[in-house]
């Protein structure tokens, strides 16, 4: 039998786990990482404990469920870490995706006619290189690269266009890196690793048994897109933290990197030999973060599993409101000063009512990003689809179709990148083809609409009403883009 061992590396956890020809996630492994906040806004973590966390558990799940044929690395985006190529390890901490420490250096580029978020790994490399040792020869590493690195024994040093195209380091070929943006930021083009396919021949891990080959290299999100069987057209919802949409576009470059007027941005869904698949991402900065305040911060709820029975228990939210924007809007307002607040409280409201409030007010936000990627691309959605930790809320998956006015279809696998990425690694040895991928899709369940069109558009209305209270709360951040 054939497998594909899956690493998954994300912001809080590795998982590895052994993935079949149908698509099986099997002999799964998982672990937490550490995660530090030196001081606000600063988020790093251990790229030595990555390492050997990923190398662990694959050889755990290659011990347990037998032999691999070939390696997929799907990885948090953006994460950012330098290393020394002699000693094989990093220098200085790994910043983390949501690392905002180079706010003020992205505001200052801004001068320079280059667009640059703190979430891209452009100006976290930056300023992990000067913080670095002068004269140090080092080494630029997303966590896919870092890990090949590692697994290859140092033998590899590249990164895939999924994850190259967002670093904020490339032109839109994203076949090579962007000269006069090394430039700009002073990082040496010697450092950058080699651009190749999602999807291919990539290197020999001979770090793990059998010495497997990784056949793919890829982010995240575009992992969770394929684990969903996203191939030619469709769009999905990533429920976590945040809710991260991604929408299968075409193979048209973009005209820059930057983000569209709709507030979507484009992004590499899959490349192989030499053809990319663009998408677009739209993302709400906060959904499971917003259940979990009920919980740890003001204990309305003694777990986020609790929400669904207590929000089913009242007919209605009688009015109650909540826009989950607890640290700012992302798609389509992208207002940092925006906070979060509840609407239409009486007497008579209760903690049902708050909680369905905010169940609710997370599914408003996903149809926020619906509707954003139908405005980019003109064409509306037949079926949305959904993983991710809070895709098993009934009732928030209910709210979401009837808000979207789109039949849901939920994943059978609550990690859709752990599949994703282990079929990836499939097609990119050549025993499966990416139709065959497109054919494996069974959700769970899909979830129709239970609103006409009119009420539908009535509760949108009155949801962007609720949104414009909390926009500009704070109207210094509110100024800032990116």
């Amino acid at each position: 039998m054939v497998n594909a061992l899956a690493i998954d590396i994300g912001t809080s956890s590795v998982r590895t786990a052994l993935v079949s020809l149908t698509g099986a996630v099997s002999h799964v492994q998982q672990r937490g990482l550490t995660i530090t906040s030196p001081a606000p806004g600063e988020i790093e973590l251990d790229g030595a404990e990555i390492g050997r966390t990923v190398l662990a558990l694959a050889s755990r799940t290659i011990a347990d469920g037998g032999p691999c044929d070939v390696v997929g690395v799907t990885n948090q985006r953006a994460t950012t870490l330098l290393f020394d190529p002699v000693t094989g390890s990093p220098v200085g901490p790994t910043l983390g995706w949501q690392d905002l420490r180079t706010v003020l250096d992205c505001l200052v580029l801004q001068s320079s006619g280059l667009r640059l978020a703190p979430n891209q790994s452009a100006t976290k490399a930056a300023w992990l290189l000067k913080a670095a040792p002068q004269g140090a020869d080092l080494r630029f590493a997303t966590i896919e690269t870092w890990i090949t690195w590692l697994l290859t024994g140092g033998h590899a040093h590249i990164t895939d266009r999924s994850n190259a195209a967002i670093t904020g380091l490339v032109t839109t070929s994203v076949d090579h890196w962007d000269q006069s943006i090394l430039d700009l930021l002073e990082l040496p083009g010697a450092m950058m690793p080699r651009i190749v396919d999602t999807m291919g021949v990539h290197a020999v891990a001979t770090a793990l048994p059998g010495s497997p080959r990784i056949t793919a290299l890829v982010g995240d999100q575009p992992a969770s897109m394929f684990g969903q069987s996203i191939i030619h057209s469709g769009a999905k919802i990533t429920f976590g933290t945040g809710a991260m949409l991604n929408m299968a576009r075409d193979s048209r470059t973009p005209d820059s990197m930057t983000p569209y007027e709709s507030g979507c941005f484009p992004i590499v869904t899959r490349s192989q030999n030499g053809d990319i698949t663009w998408g677009l991402e739209a993302i709400a900065l906060a959904a499971g973060t917003a259940i979990d305040w009920l919980v740890d911060g003001i204990g309305l709820l003694e777990s986020a599993q609790a929400s669904e029975l207590l929000a089913r228990s009242i007919p209605s939210s009688d009015g109650v409101w909540f826009v989950p924007a607890l640290g700012g809007l992302g798609t389509p307002y992208w207002d940092f000063g925006a906070r979060g607040g509840y609407f239409g409280l009486t007497r008579g409201s209760t903690r049902a009512h708050l909680v369905r409030a905010a169940l609710e007010g997370v599914a408003h936000r996903g149809a926020d990003l619906v509707d954003a990627a139908e405005r980019e691309t003109g064409s509306r959605l037949r079926e949305l689809r959904v993983d991710g930790g809070m895709s098993r809320n009934g009732f928030l998956i209910q709210c979401l179709a009837d808000a979207t006015g789109v039949p849901v279809a939920i994943s059978p696998e609550l990690e859709a990148t752990t599949r994703g990425v282990g079929l990836m690694a499939l097609v990119g040895a050549g025993y499966l083809t990416v139709d065959d991928v497109e054919s494996l899709w069974q959700p769970t369940a899909t979830l129709q609409p239970q609103l006409d069109d009119a009420s539908r558009l009535v509760r949108r209305a009155q949801w962007r009403s609720m949104v414009a209270r909390v926009e500009n709360t704070i109207p210094e951040l509110s100024a800032v883009t990116f």
